[in-house]
């Protein structure tokens, strides 16, 4: 029976604590007693975990031997801010799929209001990353960067950097990855409308290299979680 995984709250040696809902997750809901053994993500490790004590808002657990896990994806996705409700389902998915970093950008074409209040989200974007991380069993839920302009995140290093852009009609992913095995990719998706072309010149500027998807003009959240699939799928 393939044992529930936990990303602890904190580590120190061999011992690990869940805190707040997570804790009254297992506490009140899965019962939790001493004695239970769980898997418990502790940073780049996998460790067998023992509860060593239960309160409705700590859980601490013995750790145990490392429990052997798949090496993660080194996928970086830049997600210009669209509409947050899809935002949120895209955040959600693309963490499931592996991303290692999403970074929320706010683009020329980005809308006012959702830029403005893009700040006010950005724990709620982490909150859904570590619960989606939990539950598709990662090691670590992703880092989510503070909304950023464009600017400052075109010097993201990568080892292939690659544009998600509607002008281009030739390159593909496989053919923009197939020089190499690059060890990380970072991917930009633009909002809703596109990138404007001096954004893309920017990007070009920059390094990125521009790719399709194919000539069918998907919606924003569509496009980041197909265009994490088709990465994943082509750097195993």
């Amino acid at each position: 029976m393939t044992r529930r995984r936990w990303i602890a709250d904190e580590v120190s040696q061999d011992r690990a604590v869940l805190l707040g809902t997570n804790a009254a997750h297992l506490a009140r809901v899965l019962r939790a007693r001493v004695g239970q053994q769980f898997d418990i993500a502790c940073g780049e490790q996998l460790r067998l975990g023992t509860i060593s004590s239960v309160s409705d808002d700590r859980v601490e657990f013995e750790l145990g031997e490392v429990v052997a896990a798949p090496s993660e994806l080194n996928v970086t996705l830049l997600l210009a801010v669209f509409k947050f409700d899809r935002l949120e389902w895209a955040i959600e998915k693309c963490t499931e799929l592996g991303a290692s970093r999403i970074v929320p950008i706010v683009a020329r074409r980005t809308e006012q209001h959702l830029a403005t209040a893009a700040a006010k989200r950005v724990e709620r974007w982490r909150r859904i990353a570590h619960e989606a991380a939990q539950q598709s069993r990662r090691l670590a839920a992703p880092v989510i960067d503070d909304p950023m302009k464009l600017k400052q995140a075109l010097a993201i290093e990568a080892s292939a950097k690659l544009l998600l852009d509607e002008t281009e009609e030739r390159t593909t992913m496989r053919e923009a990855l197939s020089n190499g095995d690059p060890e990380s990719v970072a991917v930009a998706l633009g909002p809703e409308g596109g990138w404007t072309g001096d954004e893309i010149e920017l990007f070009h500027s920059a390094g990125w290299q521009s790719v399709t998807l194919g000539s069918t003009i998907l919606r924003a959240e569509t496009a980041a979680v197909a265009s994490l699939a088709a990465v994943a799928a082509l750097l195993q």
